[in-house]
Parts: C-alpha cells; sequence; structure tokens
C-alpha cells in the first residue's frame, strides 16, 4: 500500500536570533552608559586639577614660610608684610624685595598667572594669603583663596 506524502508543516519554533529592534535598543543603552563614563571622566579630571592648584598653594605658601625664616628679624619686624601682590615686583635692590619676586614667580609657573599672593606677620607668627583662578576646576568664575599660618 502506497501513502500519500504528508504536506510540510512549519514547525512553530521560536525565532533564533535578536530582532532589529533588540539589537536598537541594546545599542541605544550601551552608548547611554558611555556617555556616563565619559561625563564621570571630565569630572574627574576636573577635581584632579582642582586638587593639583590646592597642593601647590601650601606649597607655594611653606616655601615663602621658609624665607621668613630665613629672614626672621626683618618678617617680625613687619618689612615682608604686604597686601595682594600679582606683580613681580622689578625692584630687586634688597632682599625682602628679591624674595617676594621669586615667590611670586614661583607661585605663577605652578599655578597660572591670576595666581597672588600676600604676607602679614607679627612678632612671633605670620600668615601667608593665596589667591588663583580656580575656574578650571570648578567649571565656572570662582576665586580660591587659601591663608596658612605660623609660627616664626
Amino acid at each position: 500500500m502506497l501513502r500519500k506524502p504528508r504536506p510540510h508543516h512549519r514547525s512553530h519554533r521560536p525565532a533564533r536570533g535578536a530582532t532589529l529592534l533588540e539589537v536598537l535598543i541594546a545599542v541605544l543603552i550601551m552608548a547611554v552608559g558611555l556617555l556616563g563614563i565619559a561625563a564621570l571622566q571630565s569630572v574627574s579630571l576636573r577635581n584632579t586639577q582642582g586638587a593639583s592648584e590646592r597642593s601647590n598653594a601650601v606649597i607655594q605658601s611653606y616655601a615663602m614660610f621658609d624665607m621668613l625664616r630665613a629672614n626672621r628679624d626683618a618678617a617680625r619686624a613687619g618689612s615682608y608684610d604686604e597686601g595682594w601682590r600679582c606683580e613681580v615686583p622689578e625692584d630687586l635692590t634688597n632682599r625682602i624685595d628679591a624674595d617676594r619676586a621669586r615667590w611670586i614667580t614661583q607661585l605663577q609657573d605652578s599655578m597660572g598667572p591670576t595666581a597672588c599672593g600676600r604676607v602679614t606677620c607679627g612678632a612671633v607668627q605670620c600668615e601667608v594669603g593665596v589667591r588663583w583662578d580656580d575656574s578650571r576646576a570648578t567649571g565656572g568664575d570662582d576665586t580660591h583663596e587659601l591663608v596658612t599660618e605660623s609660627r616664626l
């Protein structure tokens, strides 16, 4: 007896692979994640810049304290006292002006041309201030000031 061939039936197995929509959604999620990583990296670099400038301000403050201790009598007499100075002194005929010029030059070399410094000394203690533009680190126009005190 001859059998009749059966008609071909398609099986109802699930489709293999991903649809175009699933691929597009996966690419979108990955793109958002990568943009988030890039933004995090940018913020991290800005914060690192700000921390570096604060460290430089502390280092430069201690450099001035060393100059003050080296010329202790003049510092205690108030010869180094000066308000905010942003320009390098041009008259270097005495040690005090030479110290100021060296300090402001080092300050601006390490922190940028907007850096300024000030010194106020009493009979026993001196205060050194450093001010600089921190807009690169903060993303805006922001001036930071660091004031440190030390005994002579």
